[in-house]
């Protein structure tokens, strides 16, 4: 359980190792419960296209009180990249806590913020994390550079 009091469902971490033994399912988005008392998985898939992830990342709303605003969210993303000079291809599995600067409601996300080491903390095999919190820290090339280390 989460510093908020929020609890990671068991399907967060079934849908997890799916994603790093499977390795059939390319991201997980995870979000809390309507209600705000859990993390639930919001989706699952295949599609390899880091557009259409980064577009549900950042189209993604949550309400509160009857107010909508955008949404924060979390994801893992099993993000492959080439090394430079032909060293082969590297896997590695990211998690991407997305918290928009403007447009989100207060309470989200600081509820997002207080339950975010409650998930990171039951997913065990994490190999890099990234904080965003505007579009350009989302863009595939910012993400590989955080990945990467530089080492490309």
């Amino acid at each position: 359980m989460s510093k908020s009091g929020v609890a990671v469902t068991p399907d967060c971490v079934t849908k997890f190792n799916d994603l790093k033994l499977g390795k059939s399912i390319k991201y997980i988005i995870y979000k809390l419960s309507d209600d705000y008392k859990e993390i639930v998985v919001e989706e699952s898939s295949t599609d390899p296209e880091w557009e259409n992830f980064q577009k549900k990342i950042v189209d993604a709303k949550s309400s509160y009180k009857g107010k909508e605003g955008k949404g924060p969210r979390y994801a893992v993303y099993d993000f492959q990249y080439e090394l430079d000079g032909g060293e082969g291809t590297r896997n590695k599995i990211v998690f991407i806590s997305w918290s928009p600067d403007e447009g989100t409601l207060v309470f989200p996300r600081m509820t997002y913020a207080s339950s975010k080491e409650a998930l990171k903390n039951s997913l065990n095999g994490i190999g890099a994390e990234v904080q965003a919190n505007n579009e350009d820290e989302i863009e595939y090339s910012t993400i590989l550079s955080s990945v990467s280390k530089g080492k490309r």
